[in-house]
Order: C-alpha cells, then structure tokens, then sequence
C-alpha cells in the first residue's frame, strides 16, 4: 500500500493524491491548479498517472481547488465513479460547469488573437457539455455511513464544517493481511462559523492527511468580526450611500444572507434593499436551502421556525444581466452582494464603475484577496484603479471585516489532531511553507506528533 502526493504540496491548490492498494489505485480529489497564468497552464499538463488505470474518486468537497480538474479526468479516460456528499454533488453540477464555460469563453478570446497572428488554435480545458457529462459520474454518500467503493476499500464520510456537503474522508485500506486506517482531513472548518457544523472529530487513524492553511496564525473571535460589520453598516445607513460587496458564490454568500437575517433589526438591514448579484450565487443559495439536514443546531431552528435562512423581506436575486443593470440607477440605500470574490471579473466590477467615485459609497472586504487582483489593490489603498480601459477614482469607503474565514485557524487544527487518541503520524498538505512549518513546530510540541511535510510526487509506503 503507498500513497503519492501529486497537488497541494507547499501551495493551497491542486489538491490529488494516489492511492495504490493491491491492485486498485484509488484517486482523492482532483483540484485546478490556481494562481499565476504560468501555474494554471500546468493544468493542461498530462496527468501523472494513466487516468484509464484509476478504479474510484472520493472527492472531500466542491471548491475548484479540489475538483476542478474531474471533467479533464473523464475526458483523458477515467470511467468510474466520484464518490462524495449529496451537498457537494450538487454543488459540483453549478461550479464545474460554470469552470467549463469560462474555459471556452477565455479560448474564445486567446483564439482571436492566435488566428489574427496566424497561430494554432487551442481548445479548452473542458467545456460546460463536458462538465455536464462528468457530473453523471457522481456518487452520493451520507456523512457516518460507511460504504465499501471497491473490494477491500472502505470509505466513511464525516462532516468537515467547510463548506456545504465538506468532507473528512476516513479510508480503511486492506491488502492481504494488512489493513490501515487513513484519514484525509479536506478543508477543516473554522469552529463557530454560521451554517455549518463544527468539523467532526476522528478518533483513530493509522496515518492522517491534514491541510495546514493557516497553521501559523490565529482568527479574530466570531463575535468581533459580527461586531465590526454591523457597526460598518449601521454607520453607512446616515449617509446612505450604496455597499458593495464582493463575495465568493459558494459559502461567503451565503454566510452573509444568513446573517443578515439575524441581525435584520439590530444592523438597521431592513433600511436598505439587498440585492443578490450573481446567477451563481443564487444557484448555489438554493442548493444550501436544500440541504437543512446538515445545518448546525442553530440554523436548523432558523430555518424550522423562519423558513428559508437565506430569504430576506427585502432581498431581490437579479439573474439576468438587464436586472443587474438597473442596479446601477440606484444612488443611494442598496446593498449589492456580487462576484467575483476577488474582483477579477463578474458583475462586481460594473458596480463599482458606477459606485467607487462617490464618496458616500461603501465597499466590504469579506474574504481573502491574493496579490495582484483588484480586490487586494483597494485593501492596500488604492486611490485609482482601471476598469475596461477607464481610470476610476477611488473615493469609497474601503472597509476590510476581520475573521471571515472557511478553515480552520492554528488552533483550530490543533484541536482537530488532539482527539486522536493514538496521536497517528501526520503528512501537512495544503498549505504555505510558512503555514506548514508553523503547525509542524506546535504539532511535535504539544503531541509529540510524528509529521511529514508532503513534496510534490513523495511517495509513501503505509
């Protein structure tokens, strides 16, 4: 038995591992690579594994990053079965085809320019007809349930606290005479988070996959970051500009509505009207109304005494472009919740356009910017940007909320490990040599844990 660690070593992106047991070879998760255009051309790079020679797929959760590459799979070969939660399949059946048509849009526009210099012509990673025909090979499976995929191979799914549907996948591997428990924690969740319960505990392992994406550093408390943001919106309601919001589709949005109605009174939301923009988000809203079965304890009586935790009184879900445009008319006393996440593309930008100039505007920083994007050049204070050619003063509040995070923090993952009761040997994945490095140092201090930090391709014999 041997596992080989092939994504997410020493970066946050493209998550894969090979498992090879017996005669099976047994594949968990297959993520896009993301980053830099040099980083993202490696996704057209041959896989390093025959896909037609792979028996199963367990994908712990919907995020790009871990399953962005499964349509390519299934086009290079790959013919069976994707194991994973009823929450994530039908996430995967928004994200993967929004992924395709953004594939063929941008060769759309690589191969104008390829065709006037009289260069080849590319195709794209996947296109969205071929992300439909992947999603036919997605398998469903319950949290606690466990279900053998292949002889031998037993797969237990716990709830992650991640996003909707995330999964710590639990593997009980036997060869012969041999059997190992391995353990891949996915993406941890960040205890407390609204939604969502808190990642399960695991009590044993034989080996566990952990990530480590801020295993050096700790989170703002839940009630500062709700303290912060409903003193920014209730201070905005006296000169009632407008508030954008820039906000991933999958998980943020839906964190923000939730709350929202929570504090619909005590934050003055009912002045103001909220408008989602962003077809998927909406998509992705719906798919989370759906699966009430897996809130924490809190939602669930939400949505039991309240209905829909999601549906505001003033809440308008523009989906076409001509409602998203109308937006634009409104000067004053609109809070407009709109991707990208990162203010690279999507409908966020128009809002801008038509809001950054006014000096009574407001903008909500809720999630990670990376360096180079927009969203991180008006965090760092930019006083013009550039949109579709024009320059744009940015004359906005910029307002940047504290402790909004999907994972875990160092303590969090710290936590997680200790109810290990044999304190199994650890391999860091996902995560930044900075990340890695701190939560090896407090892992082998505080448990005497024996950790590996994984290279791209080490194998490892279990």
């Amino acid at each position: 038995m041997q596992i080989e660690f092939l994504g997410a070593t020493r970066e946050v992106t493209g998550s894969c591992f090979l498992l090879r047991i017996g005669k099976y070879q047994l594949l968990v998760d297959c993520g896009l690579i993301q980053g830099s255009h040099r980083h993202e051309r490696h996704n057209h790079d041959p896989f390093l594994f025959d896909p037609e020679a792979i028996d199963a797929v367990v994908l712990t959760h919907a995020h790009l990053d871990h399953s962005g590459r499964l349509p390519l799979l299934i086009k290079r070969g790959y013919s069976g079965q994707i194991y994973t939660h009823r929450a994530t399949v039908d996430l995967c059946a928004i994200m993967l085809e929004d992924a395709g048509y953004l594939n063929e849009k941008e060769v759309q526009w690589e191969n104008r320019k390829r065709e006037r210099k009289g260069l080849e012509l590319i195709e794209p990673l996947y296109t969205r007809l071929e992300a439909r025909e992947a999603h036919r090979h997605f398998r469903s499976v319950e949290y606690g349930k466990a279900e053998e995929i292949l002889p031998g191979i037993t797969l237990t799914m716990h709830d992650a606290g991640h996003i909707l549907g995330s999964a710590i996948a639990e593997l009980r591997l036997t060869d012969g005479q041999q059997t190992r428990n391995v353990v891949f924690s996915g993406d941890l969740g960040h205890r407390g988070a609204p939604i969502l319960r808190d990642p399960e505990a695991v009590k044993r392992a034989d080996l566990v996959i952990m990530e480590s994406t801020y295993g050096d550093r700790l989170h703002r408390s839940w009630d500062k970051t709700w303290q912060e943001m409903g003193e920014i919106i209730s201070n905005a309601r006296s000169g009632k500009g407008n508030i954008m919001i820039p906000a991933f589709a999958v998980g943020r949005t839906q964190e923000l509505l939730y709350v929202f109605k929570r504090y619909f009174v005590e934050w003055g939301i009912d002045d103001w009207e909220v408008f989602l923009d962003s077809p998927m988000a909406i998509e992705a809203t719906e798919v989370y109304s759906n699966h009430a079965k897996i809130y924490d304890r809190r939602a669930k009586k939400v949505y039991e005494q309240s209905g829909d935790p999601f549906m505001l009184p003033n809440l308008h879900r523009t989906q076409r472009s001509d409602d998203s445009m109308k937006i634009n008319r409104i000067k004053s006393g609109a809070i407009i919740i709109a991707g990208s996440g990162m203010c690279t593309g999507g409908r966020i930008k128009h809002h801008f356009k038509h809001n950054l100039w006014r000096e009574d505007a407001h903008v909500l920083i809720v999630g990670f910017q990376a360096r180079g994007t927009l969203g991180r050049a008006l965090v760092d204070g930019a006083k013009h940007i550039r949109l579709w050619g024009e320059t744009i003063r940015v004359k906005a509040q910029i307002h940047t909320i504290g402790g909004l995070s999907a994972h875990a923090d160092q303590q969090g993952l710290l936590n997680w490990y200790g109810h290990f009761e044999n304190r199994p040997p650890v391999v860091l994945v996902h995560g930044e040599p900075e990340s890695m490095d701190g939560l090896a140092q407090r892992l082998k201090s505080e448990y005497r844990a024996d950790v590996v930090l994984a290279e791209f391709q080490q194998k490892l014999t279990l």
